[in-house]
C-alpha cells in the first residue's frame, strides 16, 4: 500500500526520558509505516534545551505559529535536584508555559473513554472536557525570599518611571519569609474567553467558568468581568439558540457541582487551576494516560500533547534493562490530534481517515482486554480478562489491529 502523503510538515517537538522513548516507539510502529511523515523537528530534551539557553523552545513554538498545527512529547520542567542531575546551568522554566505564552492560547483537555476503565467517580457518564487558560499566574510569576527586617511593596510605575501605586504586601518584622507576584493581561483573558465560548458552540457543551472573586476582589473578579462582557456582547444569543448554558460560579463551588454532575460541560479554570483540576479530573476518569490536550491559539494555531509527565520512574527502570509497562495512549492521540488536524487544513482526507483509524485502534485494544498496568485494576468488563503488557507490547497490539483496519 502507498503511504499517505502530507503537503504541510507538522512541528514535532521531541522531550525527556520515558515518554521520549516511547515517542520513537510510535512513529516506527504505528505511523511510519503508513505516513509519509513530514515533520520540522525540534529536540527540547533538557540536555537541548540547556545547550541552547532555552532557545530552541522558543524557536519550536515560533515555528508552530508559522506551519499551524504542532505535537510535543512530556519534557522535563527541572527542580533543584534536575538541576544537580542534569548539571544545568540554571532551572530553565517550563517549556510548556513557554509555549503557551508565545501562543497565546487555550489549553483544553478531554478524558479518552475506553468501555470497561469505570470512572472512579460513577456519576460520570460523559466527558468533562477542562479549558485552562495558558498566559500568566505563578509560570510567569516573580518570586523571591525575604529576611527578617524586610519590606515587600507591589510597586507600579508609569510610562515615565512616576511611581502610581505603592501598596504593603508584608513587613517581615518578625522575621524573614516569601514573596511572589503575578500577573495576567486584559487581552490574554479576552483571548481565553472567546476561545472558551468558540470551543462549547462547537461542541455544544454548556460552558463552566469559576475563578475565587469573593477573596481576590481585583485579579480573579477581572476574570469574571471580562468573561461576563464578552457573553453579553458576543455570544447569549448563539448559546440561547444553540440550547446551552454559560455560568460563572467560585471554584469552590464548580469542584462540588463537577463531582455531583454526570459530565457533559466544558470547565473554564484560570491557569493554575486548569493545572490541578485537569490532573484531578483525568484520574477519576481512569489515568492521566487517557487525557487528550491540545493549546489553541486565537488565530487558529494548534499544539497536541500529552497531559502528563515523563514517566521518571519507569525510563529509570528502562535504563537499567529492565521492562515496563508504561501507558502511551495519551501521546497517541497527540500525534493523531496533530495529524487530524493538519490533514484537515490540508483538505488531505486520507490524513484525517488514518488518525480517526489509529484512535479507534488503540481504544479497541484496551476493549478486548490488552493494556499497560495501570489500566488493569480499573478494567472490568464481562467476559473480557485485562491482560497486562509491557511497553512496546502495547503499541504492537495496537498496530495489529491498525493494519486490519487499514
Amino acid at each position: 500500500m502507498a503511504k499517505i502523503g502530507m503537503t504541510t510538515p507538522i512541528v514535532e517537538m521531541d522531550g525527556d526520558e520515558m515518554t521520549r522513548i516511547l515517542w520513537q516507539w510510535i512513529k516506527e510502529d504505528l505511523l511510519l509505516p503508513y505516513i509519509d511523515l513530514k515533520t520540522e523537528y525540534y529536540d527540547l530534551g533538557l540536555p537541548n534545551r540547556d545547550a541552547t539557553d532555552d532557545g530552541v523552545t522558543a524557536e519550536a513554538a515560533n515555528a508552530n505559529k508559522k506551519y499551524g498545527v504542532g505535537v510535543k512529547c512530556a519534557t522535563i520542567t527541572p527542580n533543584a535536584q534536575r538541576v544537580e542531575e542534569y548539571g544545568l546551568k540554571q532551572m530553565w522554566k517550563s517549556p510548556n508555559g513557554t509555549i503557551r505564552r508565545i501562543l497565546d492560547g487555550t489549553v483544553f483537555r478531554a478524558p479518552i473513554l475506553a468501555k470497561g476503565i469505570t470512572p472512579y467517580i460513577p456519576g460520570w457518564k460523559q466527558p468533562i472536557v477542562l479549558a485552562r487558560h495558558a498566559y500568566g499566574d505563578v509560570y510567569s510569576g516573580v518570586e523571591t525570599r525575604t529576611d527578617a527586617g524586610d519590606k515587600a511593596y507591589l510597586l507600579v510605575e508609569d510610562g515615565q518611571g512616576n511611581v502610581k501605586k505603592k501598596l504593603l504586601v508584608q513587613d517581615f518584622a518578625k522575621g524573614g519569609g516569601i514573596v511572589q507576584s503575578v500577573h495576567n493581561l486584559d487581552k490574554s483573558i479576552q483571548s481565553f474567553a472567546r476561545s472558551c465560548f468558540n470551543y462549547a458552540l462547537d461542541v455544544k457543551m454548556p460552558l463552566w467558568f469559576a475563578t475565587k472573586d469573593t477573596i481576590s476582589k481585583t485579579y480573579d473578579h477581572r476574570f469574571k468581568d471580562i468573561f461576563a462582557e464578552i457573553y453579553a456582547a458576543e455570544y447569549k444569543d448563539r448559546f440561547e439558540k444553540a440550547g446551552i448554558e454559560y455560568m460563572y460560579t467560585l471554584i469552590d463551588d464548580a469542584v462540588a457541582r463537577v463531582v455531583r454532575s454526570e459530565g457533559g460541560i466544558l470547565w473554564a479554570c484560570k491557569n493554575y487551576d486548569g493545572d490541578v483540576m485537569s490532573d484531578m479530573v483525568a484520574t477519576a476518569y481512569g489515568s492521566l494516560g487517557l487525557m487528550t490536550s491540545v493549546l489553541v491559539s486565537p488565530d487558529g494555531k494548534y499544539e497536541f500533547e500529552a497531559a502528563h509527565g515523563t514517566v521518571t520512574r519507569h525510563y529509570y527502570k528502562y535504563r537499567n534493562g529492565e521492562e515496563t509497562s508504561t501507558n502511551s495512549v495519551a501521546t497517541i492521540f497527540a500525534w493523531t490530534g496533530a495529524l487530524a488536524k493538519r490533514g484537515e487544513l490540508d483538505g488531505n482526507a486520507a490524513l484525517v481517515d488514518f488518525a480517526k483509524k489509529l484512535e479507534r485502534a488503540t481504544v479497541r485494544t484496551i476493549e478486548e482486554g490488552e493494556m499497560t498496568g495501570d489500566l488493569v485494576s480499573l478494567f472490568r468488563s464481562e467476559g473480557v480478562a485485562a491482560k497486562k503488557l509491557e511497553s512496546r507490547a502495547f503499541l504492537r497490539a495496537v498496530a495489529r489491529r491498525l493494519e486490519e483496519t487499514m
